[in-house]
């Protein structure tokens, strides 16, 4: 897959409508600090057009950029960060939550996860809420590079044991720096756009 144009088309916060589109859209959830701007912008092969910040929590809208104007990538709001209030929270929540629900277009959701942890609660209640809506979550092992390959199988077992993903669940180890996985994401984006895949 090769990405030439990338534009920022639409931002919603926690009021606006949803857009209607009517190309294909992929989403990217995950904890707040899990790299998921780092692995937008790998994707799209830039380096700051997804805002990655040194304050986790930042991204408080979904921001859907389209991509060669065939499909959007559509980024969701970070959850789980401890210093935002609870109502903050909820409100992102409900704004995923009718995003997930809503969109028409909406062909895979990839779930973000630190390769360097146990997922927490937050992850399993968004693994299980994807599933609920009727997809099969993309699960991404984010940061890659920050442990040994021999620690790997460990941690890639404790993920998919510890959101109950079966062996059936895509199973990703990334790494925004070495770019591994980028790869294997572009494989599964083409088979989204030339139809043979499903959510």
């Amino acid at each position: 897959m090769i990405i030439k144009n990338v534009n920022l088309e639409t931002v919603c916060g926690v009021t606006s409508r949803l857009p209607e589109n009517t190309l294909p859209e992929v989403a990217f959830a995950g904890k707040s600090n899990v790299g998921k701007s780092s692995l937008i912008n790998a994707l799209m092969n830039r380096k700051s057009l997804a805002r990655t910040s040194s304050q986790p929590g930042k991204t408080q809208t979904i921001n859907f950029y389209n991509i060669n104007g065939e499909m959007y990538f559509v980024d969701l709001p970070g959850y789980g960060y401890a210093k935002v209030s609870a109502g903050e929270k909820e409100k992102w929540g409900k704004m995923i939550e009718k995003y997930l629900h809503q969109s028409r277009m909406l062909k895979a959701v990839f779930l973000l996860v630190d390769i360097r942890h146990e997922p927490s609660e937050n992850d399993r209640s968004m693994y299980r809420w994807i599933k609920e809506q009727g997809y099969s979550p993309i699960i991404v092992a984010t940061k890659s590079d920050k442990i040994k390959r021999s620690q790997r199988e460990k941690q890639l077992k404790l993920i998919r044991d510890g959101l109950r993903a079966g062996t059936e669940a895509a199973l990703i180890p990334f790494s925004a720096q070495s770019k591994e996985g980028r790869e294997e994401i572009y494989r599964i984006l083409e088979g989204f756009l030339s139809g043979d895949q499903e959510g």
